[in-house]
């Protein structure tokens, strides 16, 4: 059974999923969970100011949104009965599976879980597999919940 688990929240349904999943692979086993969520510097640079660097008001909105996710995701987990605590990775300049898999590695997980938006064709080429490229990467299982089959899949 795995004991110490890290799984990925971005406040999307899928990450919900990985977030349930994990919690109650945590509490079956008697483990416990730690809650990541990264600020990617890729959705920094949809507003980057050539002049200026990256807007305050940006930077901190992608941080308090994290920030309210992470509480969001304990509050979960604390009705759940599951030791958990939450770490907020800003990515700056860091590729995603580098990122998550060395948070893995320092809580010395034996588990990661992730959500995965099934995107497929132009919307896979153009917006990558953040999921993939973990898979891809990481010394651990990995665990992928996928959307469901009504769940509408956006590009």
């Amino acid at each position: 059974m795995y004991k110490r688990i890290v799984v990925c929240v971005d406040g999307s349904e899928t990450s919900q999923k990985a977030l349930t999943a994990a919690l109650q692979m945590a509490r079956d086993s008697g483990g416990q969970v730690r809650i990541i969520h990264i600020i990617e510097e890729l959705a920094q640079l949809v507003a980057y100011d050539p002049y200026g660097g990256y807007p305050g008001d940006l930077t901190k909105v992608l941080h308090d949104s994290g920030v309210k996710l992470l509480n969001d995701a304990m509050d979960i987990a604390k009705a759940a009965g599951v030791s958990a605590e939450q770490l907020l990775i800003e990515s700056r300049g860091k590729r995603l599976a580098d990122v998550v898999t060395q948070a893995a590695a320092d809580f010395n997980a034996d588990l990661l879980v992730v959500g995965t938006h099934g995107r497929r064709g132009m919307g896979r080429v153009l917006l990558g597999s953040g999921a993939e490229q973990i898979i891809r990467q990481a010394e651990l299982p990995v665990l992928v919940i996928r959307s469901s089959e009504t769940e509408e899949v956006k590009p």
